[in-house]
């Protein structure tokens, strides 16, 4: 005791610092392991029963989604930034407030499954694996994104990630053609197929759960369902917004996607019932975006700033779970706020890289074609000229 209180006295009078004090704060801080949380119970259509209504959340995981949801919430934010100030051109659509859903789906389901979304991918690109970098330099079209700068906010790949599709609705054929694959093959993977609530109109979605269905497919179709199309709201849009029940003889959850927790545990049971062979689910999150459709749309000429403060205020994803967290001794809110700091460090680091990478050579206008195939000549900017395609 006596050489520990000396050797605090000779810290102090010999001007060595110490540690910041929410540091030591956080150092010893006895937390506990896990807790257990009451969610959500979802409606269902044509189940007899459902996910849980309680789930046990760790300490490490709990750190982990909420670093991951803060991730995106900063990278959406600065990418906001960057078309503003004109480094990223052309479409661009963010996911603020969706944050839940991307992180939920990712903690209930394997790496080797797969996944496909609409335009609005930022978020699960990020869960899929690809840094924060990589995403903001495929928006500046920079050599250095995760398509080489050549796809952009609308186009965006990784592993067993297969975009972002410009195209409404697009994805859900081409999921029920992954499901298709993953049945072929016997690998007793699935697909999450994402849409969203105005996509769900488009007819190919009502084809895609038709034969998901008839084949019995391992596809999980997903309506994300932030209440407002492009500029439109689902009431006006739809006479059917129960979107859990469109796929008629699919059965359906219809899911609190705030709650990364309840996100997390209906995807865990909708990946159960794929697996086991029993054909597709369909599950419906209840979300929010707060910035508009795109950036061209201010997103308040639909709905009111005071509907917005009021979603932020009551059912932000990342203070839910930060109130979970810190009310039940899993965190606390010295160590979330040093994750802020760390986020936010390697939100401007990716940003600062996004605008300084180079943009791709011209030459590489013909690269990766095929995912594997042997060099071969493809006409470039005129008929004069030829590039070596490289996969």
């Amino acid at each position: 005791m006596r050489k520990t209180l000396a050797a605090a006295v000779f810290r102090v009078l010999s001007g060595v610092s110490q540690k910041p004090p929410s540091r030591v704060l956080v150092a010893s801080c006895n937390f506990s392991n896990d807790a257990t949380f009451e969610i959500k119970k979802c409606e269902l259509h044509r189940l007899e029963e459902g996910p849980p209504v309680t789930t046990v959340l760790t300490r490490e995981d709990g750190l982990k989604y909420y670093k991951m949801m803060q991730s995106i919430r900063r990278m959406e934010l600065k990418a906001d930034q960057l078309y503003k100030q004109k480094f990223i051109r052309g479409f661009c659509h963010l996911c603020d407030g969706q944050e839940a859903c991307c992180v939920g789906l990712e903690a209930g389901i394997n790496p080797t499954d797969h996944v496909i979304t609409s335009y609005r991918a930022h978020g699960l690109c990020y869960v899929r694996g690809i840094s924060a970098r990589g995403i903001l330099a495929e928006l500046t079209g920079r050599r250095g994104g995760c398509a080489k700068g050549k796809g952009g906010s609308m186009h965006m790949y990784a592993k067993n990630f297969y975009g972002g599709n410009g195209i409404v609705g697009a994805q859900g054929p081409l999921g029920v053609g992954i499901a298709l694959a993953c049945k072929y093959k016997g690998t007793n993977e699935v697909c999450l197929t994402l849409y969203g609530d105005g996509a769900a109109n488009q007819g190919q979605i009502a084809e895609a759960h038709n034969m998901a269905a008839l084949w019995k497919l391992p596809c999980i179709f997903i309506c994300e369902n932030n209440f407002y199309g492009m500029g439109t709201s689902v009431e006006r849009a739809a006479a059917n917004t129960e979107y859990y029940k469109r796929g008629n003889c699919i059965p359906g959850l219809r899911v609190d996607g705030m709650d990364v927790l309840c996100v997390r545990e209906a995807t865990k049971f909708a990946v159960d019932f794929c697996r086991s062979g029993k054909g597709p689910i369909l599950m419906e999150l209840q979300t929010y975006r707060y910035h508009g459709h795109s950036m061209s749309d201010p997103g308040i000429s639909y709905r009111t700033r005071e509907e917005i403060q009021n979603v932020r205020e009551k059912r932000d994803p990342i203070m839910l779970l930060k109130n979970r967290m810190v009310n039940n001794n899993l965190a606390s809110v010295e160590e979330l706020k040093e994750i802020d700091v760390s986020v936010r460090k390697e939100i401007d680091d990716a940003a600062q890289f996004a605008i300084t990478d180079p943009e791709p050579n011209l030459e590489e206008l013909g690269h990766h074609i095929y995912s594997s195939n042997t060099p071969f000549l493809v006409r470039g900017t005129n008929q004069w000229i030829q590039f070596k395609s490289l996969s």
